[in-house]
């Protein structure tokens, strides 16, 4: 479990992180933006990858913009005003032999 503040990061050694939200303080409804950054064990950082949480507003509709594809698909993350959530950074990698050490998830600020 960690409480994200924007701009700080969130270090772990594992690639799984709860995100806990502050009931008296909890992310507005709207676009929210986080980012991972992983480093190896030889000390190389990755290049940052992000990724949009949509939190709905409970009473009110919430507006959301996407690009499709041809199909019309696409897949959203959306979590529910007030509820906590995760993030994973298990898809990330090293080459071989190289291993990932740490796993640094970040809240952006909002534009």
């Amino acid at each position: 479990m960690a409480k994200f503040t924007p701009n700080v990061p969130v270090v772990s050694n594992t690639p799984l992180v709860k995100v806990d939200i502050d009931l008296a303080n909890p992310l507005p409804p709207g676009r929210h933006h986080f980012s991972l950054v992983v480093v190896d064990d030889a000390g190389n950082q990755s290049q940052a990858d992000t990724i949009e949480v949509i939190v709905r507003d409970d009473s009110a509709p919430t507006a959301v913009l996407d690009v499709v594809d041809a199909n019309g698909s696409r897949v959203a993350a959306v979590v529910g005003a007030g509820k906590s959530f995760g993030l994973s950074g298990a898809r990330s990698f090293d080459l071989a032999p190289g291993k990932i050490a740490e796993f640094r998830f970040t809240m952006l600020p909002r534009p």
